[in-house]
């Protein structure tokens, strides 16, 4: 497959200044007047933060922050963003959840070359599906996204909802220790297993927060896990809720107890504000990951129904009766084998029996599955091993239909967390042309092995 660097460097372009993650936690400013042609200038850089009081983390950020700005967009529009490589290494962004074009897509010599220091892509493409989805690299990912880069993207509907408040939560556990100094992203024992953990957590980088809520109101909660290992078992305490959206596409609302939300996975709940003075907690099982403060009181007589389900985004539905059935497996190698891969240069993991080499550009040719542009398929995804996997595609959307582990109420995503022993069946319409990665997320695991290709033509 051949790229002129020439040919990728055409496209769009881009610039916003958005309010810090930090500083104003899920307090948006509007976006500022640009050149016409650009929706953001968006640049990667080494970025000093402060996660540990008194002692300098040496990370890295897009746009002068850690997780990197909010982007905004809204449905059926073009974004442009155009991003500057301003690193000491090569990188790509991917933008994780969007349908669009394969020249798009951010994976290395797949999509576009590696950005050298210095270069500048243009990514342009429009936003079909509205929803809550998020931007990282797909190159030394391990250490990229451990390092800070990762970033909200917001798809607004293209007609107004009736949520009036929103937040944005941004989840990211840190591999750093007591003094602010980066650890192993990926250790190869904890590779093997779950995936190696970060050791503070952080809602829009900052430990336990304070978010202000409006008192009586409802709010539109968008929770992003960027993580590079952790899987969320949130729950909320203290306010009525119901989710509203998983990874981007909404379902019929149900009232919220607890999610699993594994790496790279969202969730967009309505959450029914109460009056000033209680306490409102967003928690990881028992731990605490923010506190809600709510502020001002509310004047209403009756409390405001909840908001209408919001739109389905345009995802083409598959023909269960006419689709071609697909087996992936996803395992475990059954030891500590060395092979070429990148991290620790162990290989742990394998799809159908073949496990990624990162270092090996012939994998390309070697997708698991070839399909027919148009064609319906179901996939059955066997994890045959006791860690959870977050399996997330590129490019396209599928459809989860069953798990022989729980009841499905079949939906939308583009990642699905296939638990220990857990066969689950989504189906797709291959309707995007290219060739599409196809992994955990758990970023060791996908370093380690567990990636393939499908190719669509």
């Amino acid at each position: 497959m051949s790229i002129s660097r020439r040919q990728l460097l055409m496209g769009g372009a881009g610039l916003a200044g958005l309010a810090g993650l930090g500083a104003g936690v899920g307090q948006w400013l509007q976006r500022p007047s640009l050149d016409p042609r650009y929706a953001y200038q968006l640049s990667a850089a080494p970025l000093d933060l402060q996660l540990v009081p008194g002692f300098i983390t040496q990370a890295l950020g897009y746009g002068g922050q850690a997780p990197g700005q909010l982007l905004r967009a809204k449905q059926g529009e073009r974004l442009r963003v155009r991003f500057t490589n301003q690193l000491e290494q090569a990188t790509t962004i991917h933008w994780h959840g969007i349908r669009l074009p394969i020249e798009m897509d951010g994976v290395p010599y797949v999509s576009q070359l590696p950005m050298l220091p210095g270069e500048t892509f243009d990514y342009d493409f429009v936003v079909p599906d509205a929803g809550s989805y998020w931007y990282h690299p797909h190159k030394a990912s391990g250490e990229q996204l451990g390092r800070g880069l990762v970033g909200p993207l917001i798809v607004d509907e293209a007609e107004p909802t009736e949520f009036q408040h929103e937040r944005v939560l941004v989840l990211k556990n840190w591999h750093i220790d007591e003094q602010g100094a980066f650890t192993d992203f990926s250790v190869p024992r904890e590779a093997a297993r779950g995936g190696t953990r970060g050791r503070l957590s952080t809602v829009n980088g900052q430990h336990l927060p304070s978010i202000d809520l409006p008192a009586g109101e409802i709010v539109r909660l968008r929770v992003l896990n960027l993580d590079n290992t952790v899987t969320y078992r949130l729950k909320l305490a203290g306010a009525e809720s119901r989710i509203y959206a998983l990874d981007g596409n909404p379902i019929v609302p149900v009232p919220f107890k607890e999610y699993w939300l594994g790496p790279g996975m969202r969730i967009d709940l309505a959450v029914r504000v109460p009056q000033n003075g209680a306490a409102v907690v967003l928690r990881d099982g028992l731990f605490r990951l923010a506190d809600f403060v709510v502020h001002g009181s509310s004047t209403a007589l009756v409390q405001a129904p909840w908001p209408r389900a919001l739109p389905a985004n345009p995802v083409a539905e598959p023909d269960l009766q006419r689709a071609e059935r697909l087996t992936f497996n996803f395992e475990w190698v059954g030891g500590l084998s060395k092979s070429a891969g990148k991290t620790g240069d162990f290989s742990f993991w394998q799809v159908n029996g073949v496990a990624w080499d990162g270092n090996d550009r012939s994998c390309l040719d070697r997708p698991a599955a070839r399909l027919r542009l148009g064609q319906s398929y179901i996939f059955e995804m066997r994890n045959l091993s006791q860690y959870q996997h977050p399996i997330h595609i590129h490019g396209m959307t599928f459809k989860v239909l069953s798990s022989n582990r729980k009841a499905i109420t079949p939906y939308f995503t583009d990642t699905y967390l296939l638990g220990r022993n857990e066969s689950a069946k989504v189906a797709l319409v291959a309707d995007n042309p290219g060739l599409w990665m196809f992994h955990c997320h758990v970023i060791d695991h996908m370093e380690t092995g567990l990636m393939t290709a499908i190719e669509v033509a």
